[in-house]
């Protein structure tokens, strides 16, 4: 009885951290103490929060014109953070990323200070969904972490651990991986046949050139080469609903044609 009503609560402490807010789990780390790459020691330094009125005005610039009630009490706590290896962590960058055609609305939540950024995405219903490291070079997409909260605890991880961390080996491995060995792409006439209707209706709004990602339901680390086909990606189309691109297999143009612009 006694083991059993261990494992019970051990349980319920369990789900408490799987269910913690952003604003609980940023707050569980405070007293957390890091030791940076030169050995000087470092904590999380918060940012100042925002006013109801600031977080209103970044409301405007969401799908829905609101800010869910758990990331209105984080922006009112903190805008964000400082940490060791990242520029910072911020909170309230909506639709400073760009690249629409990807995340037509997005949150950007830290950079490496080499061009490239982790992001949360915002689907049209307003819902904040799971973070994404988006690299130019490999020019690659992955899902780093499941939500905010899962990606606050990511960054802790990284200062505890290192190399050994989801955020580092997918920052120096995964997309080398996903670049030279597994694209991340499935064939629009696979698509196309499949048994899967939101994927099928997908692909057959798409011209016979493209291909397809599709993150829905994938684990943390999965992701797709979106430069593998050129760096143009002007026809690049994103579900309106769902984590599924279009990405178009750019046909490489001989001499004649570059000369003639054909």
């Amino acid at each position: 009885m006694t083991l059993t009503f261990l494992l019970g609560c051990n349980n319920k402490t369990n789900d408490k951290k799987i269910n913690m807010t952003a604003t609980e789990k940023l707050k569980s780390i405070l007293t957390e103490q890091y030791i940076s790459e030169d050995g000087d020691k470092y904590k999380v330094e918060l940012k100042e929060g925002l006013t109801d009125q600031q977080i209103d005005d970044l409301a405007k610039k969401l799908p829905t014109g609101q800010v869910p009630i758990e990331i209105r009490e984080l922006l009112k706590f903190t805008s964000g953070f400082e940490f060791y290896g990242l520029e910072e962590v911020t909170f309230d960058g909506i639709g400073q990323f760009g690249f629409e055609n990807f995340f037509p609305n997005s949150v950007q939540l830290a950079g490496d200070g080499f061009g490239n950024f982790w992001i949360l995405d915002v689907d049209k219903k307003g819902n904040w969904g799971n973070v994404f490291y988006v690299c130019h070079d490999p020019a690659v997409i992955v899902k780093h972490s499941e939500n905010l909260t899962q990606f606050i605890e990511h960054v802790s991880d990284f200062g505890k651990n290192g190399n050994k961390s989801n955020l580092d080996i997918i920052h120096e491995k995964v997309v080398m991986d996903i670049w030279s060995k597994d694209n991340g792409f499935i064939e629009l006439e696979n698509a196309r046949q499949s048994n899967d209707t939101i994927l099928k209706n997908f692909a057959q709004t798409l011209p016979d050139s493209f291909v397809i990602a599709d993150l829905r339901n994938k684990p943390i680390q999965s992701g797709f080469a979106w430069g593998k086909y050129g760096p143009n990606i002007d026809n690049a189309k994103r579900h309106e609903n769902e984590l599924i691109w279009g990405v178009e297999k750019q046909s490489k143009k001989g001499l004649i044609s570059k000369l003639f612009g054909r």
